[in-house]
């Protein structure tokens, strides 16, 4: 035997192991089997009124987390950059993309830095 095999053998990746045996949980979590954007929609179901919408400017980077709180309560945002600096309305687009995509919501451009931030359980048509 070279002495490659003897590592590979000594460390154990000379062989697949194959495990048959089924666990004692399986069929627990095969009955509760629920697609992502399911459980993203319960997670983030709106505690509030889901028409209202929250028109927020923010002017530096520390508002990040007012609009991430609206967000995350259901509410959708409008979020108009325009009274920051690009490198800072740059970072806040960022966060806002960030937080849609976290949360399973989506944004959209509605106007020159001005952006909207749908949760998962609002619609946007586009014509």
């Amino acid at each position: 035997m070279g002495a490659v095999r003897k590592v590979v053998s000594y460390l154990g990746l000379s062989g697949v192991d194959h495990y048959d045996e089924a666990y004692d949980d399986d069929e627990h979590y095969e009955d509760e089997y629920v697609p992502a954007t399911e459980r993203a929609a319960r997670r983030w179901r709106a505690n509030v009124d889901s028409s209202r919408i929250v028109m927020v400017q923010p002017l530096k980077y520390n508002d990040a987390p007012l609009i991430g709180q609206h967000f995350r309560d259901g509410q959708t945002v409008i979020m108009d950059v325009s009274g920051m600096a690009l490198p800072e309305a740059t970072r806040m687009v960022d966060f806002a993309a960030g937080l849609a995509f976290g949360c399973e919501g989506r944004i959209e451009r509605i106007a020159e830095r001005v952006f909207l931030l749908a949760p998962a359980h609002v619609e946007i048509e586009t014509t």
